[in-house]
């Protein structure tokens, strides 16, 4: 991979562009709150091949959530389960409506 290519990902939601260390400063909290939210199994970073945790900004996003709930008060273990079962939420309605969708398409008449 080139740096050019590198350079194009960066607008890829699931690009592991962010180290540890600028992921919990993009989101004011602290490494250890990232680690605790991986062993929650709530996101899980690619590594580095030195091994170093790289995170992504839809796993920055999922972690913002998180710790939204967590500063509302739920205990972390919760805050990740809401957040695993909003995201299958949201996958679920995003599937359904293009279901109803094609069926729509296949046949016009039975949506009037």
């Amino acid at each position: 991979m080139t740096a050019d290519d590198s350079f194009n990902r960066l607008d890829d939601d699931d690009y592991p562009a962010y180290t540890m260390g600028r992921a919990a400063e993009m989101l004011g909290t602290t490494q250890g709150f990232l680690r605790a939210i991986g062993e929650a199994r709530l996101i899980t970073p690619l590594r580095s091949e030195g091994g170093h945790r790289r995170y992504s900004r839809y796993q920055l996003r999922i972690a913002a959530r998180a710790r939204e709930l967590v500063d509302q008060g739920t205990p972390i273990e919760a805050a990740c389960r809401i957040v695993i079962l909003e995201d299958q939420l949201e996958e679920a309605q995003r599937i359904n409506a293009e279901y109803r969708h094609a069926a729509e398409s296949a046949n016009p008449t039975a949506a009037t």
